[in-house]
């Protein structure tokens, strides 16, 4: 009886099987089918642009670019340089000549030109203390070049302070970003890569997951303590009125580096290109919170009261921040665009680095001891300020061809090397050359006041083999002549 009912059993079970293999090869079947078809559902949604998606059936408009308005042929790319190709000295020394019998040069010159191994091939009273004007920033850019992580940013952040009352308090604290937008963060420029508004919306959208509707806003700018201005620009605690829009005090945070456009000096289309003098702002880091708690309240959060100044507390993680460009790519917008402040401020974040004094004097001693670190000979070397804009600064021309002996090898400090004006594009060299067949190959810093026109930089030579020089006229007899006799010298170099 047992065998029996096994039996039939195992003859039901075996009647079953086929059956239930016949079902589930059928629920694949179907469900494949039902899977391709809601696919091809969505991608014809998708091309008709009825759901959301990559697909469409629109025409593209190709983008149309304008003809540049300028354009230079490409020469043939060098290959390694050598560093020992000599210089004819008795060319060099016709250049000099040439340059100190010009029209309008006077009397009061030194220049210097060094072969790449810093062999002088000619030279003027090279040992001679002049007033460099903005070639200073190249010492500037060296130190701090060779003393910061270039590859690092400036952030500016937002802490939120909840109290046992119920009251909510930002603090929106700066690290030195002076290129702040008041917009949106913008990754193709370095002026503006980190926004305001950005910061404003990350700020509200922290706040809005807490159910905070309203608060407080102060804001810190302690980075660079109570002393901001070099002496030779301060009076009773404030930029001299012949300076405002040249300098500003430098602060832990600034929008456009406080440049106010107007309608006779407007903001350029590219807020990477110079725009003429606009008047700056004496007041940046409060003008940048005043923008922050408009931007806040247009986002949907209140903000209550005044702003006020106070110190961001010390070890919490910030609500929100918003990122500079590189340290690498500010330096290249501060040497190209003879950015004063800028220069002064890597003065101030190179004495940090080094515990120096947090002052215009401890940046200016932090500079010249880097540059006595690095071997350099800073002999009659006097820095009123980081910039050159002071009155008072004094050096020689062998100091500024020895930073260019070192941007030549590109070992420490490379920033201040890649950051220089090119001449033929981009910066305030970009004009100062006489002849087209040299556009790319002189990279320098210009520097200009009143009593002076000054260059330094060094030059791809057209034979093969690279230079260095420098050169500083005080006192020009014409002024618009020995600027002019200045691009004809350095134009020429490039055929030694």
């Amino acid at each position: 009886m047992v065998s029996t009912a096994v039996s039939r059993r195992q003859r039901r079970e075996a009647q079953r099987r086929p059956q239930q293999s016949h079902r589930r090869t059928l629920t694949v079947i179907i469900s494949a089918l039902t899977t391709i078809a809601l696919f091809a559902g969505y991608c014809t949604a998708d091309i008709t642009d009825v759901a959301p998606g990559l697909l469409t059936l629109k025409s593209v408009t190709a983008p149309v670019f304008a003809d540049p308005a300028t354009a230079k042929s490409g020469g043939t790319v060098a290959g390694t340089l050598n560093t020992n190709k000599a210089i004819d000295s008795t060319a060099a020394s016709a250049l000099v000549n040439e340059l100190l019998s010009a029209q309008g040069v006077g009397n009061d010159t030194s220049v210097i030109i060094e072969d790449a191994q810093g062999t002088v091939a000619a030279e003027h009273e090279s040992n001679t203390p002049r007033e460099p004007a903005s070639t200073l920033k190249t010492l500037t850019a060296l130190a701090a070049s060779s003393t910061l992580n270039m590859a690092s940013t400036l952030d500016t952040q937002v802490f939120l302070t909840q109290s046992d009352d119920g009251t909510n308090t930002l603090t929106l604290k700066g690290n030195g970003d002076m290129l702040l937008s008041a917009g949106d963060s913008d990754a193709n420029h370095t002026n503006g890569r980190a926004g305001l508004n950005t910061l404003a919306k990350a700020t509200v959208a922290a706040l809005t997951q807490r159910g905070i509707t309203s608060v407080n806003l102060e804001y810190d700018d302690t980075l660079f303590g109570g002393s901001r201005i070099p002496a030779g620009l301060s009076e009773g605690g404030a930029v001299l009125s012949d300076y405002t829009v040249y300098f500003t005090p430098v602060s832990s945070m600034a929008i456009d580096g406080g440049r106010q456009h107007t309608a006779d000096t407007p903001a350029p289309a590219d807020p990477d290109d110079s725009a003429g003098y606009p008047e700056l702002s004496q007041h940046t880091a409060s003008d940048v919170a005043t923008k922050f708690a408009e931007l806040l309240q247009s986002n949907g959060v209140a903000v209550t009261g005044d702003v006020t100044a106070n110190t961001a507390p010390s070890g919490e993680t910030p609500l929100a921040s918003v990122s500079s460009a590189t340290l690498s790519e500010i330096m290249a917008y501060t040497l190209r665009h003879s950015d004063n402040t800028l220069a002064e401020e890597f003065g101030r974040l190179t004495a940090l680095a080094k515990s120096a004094t947090n002052s215009p004097e401890g940046g200016t001693e932090a500079v010249k001891s880097t540059l006595n670190d690095l071997g350099l000979d800073t002999s009659g070397l006097t820095m009123a300020d980081c910039s050159g804009l002071s009155p008072g600064s004094r050096l020689t021309v062998r100091t500024l061809a020895a930073v260019q002996q070192r941007n030549l090898t590109t070992k420490s400090g490379a920033a201040g090397a890649e950051g220089l004006s090119i001449a033929g594009l981009v910066g305030t060299a970009q004009d100062r050359y006489t002849d087209d067949a040299v556009a790319g190959l002189l990279r320098v810093k210009t520097g200009s006041l009143g009593t002076v026109t000054s260059m330094a930089g060094n030059v791809s030579r057209t034979n093969g083999g690279a230079l260095s020089f420098a050169v500083v006229v005080n006192n020009p007899e014409d002024y618009a002549a020995a600027r002019s006799a200045i691009d004809s010298f350095i134009t020429k170099l490039a055929g030694l």
